[in-house]
């Protein structure tokens, strides 16, 4: 495993909603501390952004490319 070199995660669709997502998190945990519910949504929200932007980067062609399954037909050798 330590050798296969499929992109998991390393793509700018991943990375940017990674950042994203974690900046919401950073802003609904620290309302949280403060005891601030609306601002503890803003948090919430900004993460649900962080998975949307992500998708819709891959969807751009920013992501990887799906893996498919390699089926070897019955008979032949590669």
């Amino acid at each position: 495993m330590a050798g296969s070199n499929h992109g998991h995660g390393h793509t700018p669709a991943a990375w940017t909603g990674s950042i994203i997502s974690f900046i919401g998190f950073c802003v609904a945990g620290a309302f949280m501390v403060l005891a601030n519910v609306p601002g503890f949504w803003v948090g919430m929200a900004v993460i649900a952004i962080g998975g949307l932007v992500g998708g819709a980067m891959r969807l751009a062609g920013l992501g990887s490319e799906p893996r498919r399954a390699h089926r070897q037909v019955a008979g032949s050798q590669s």
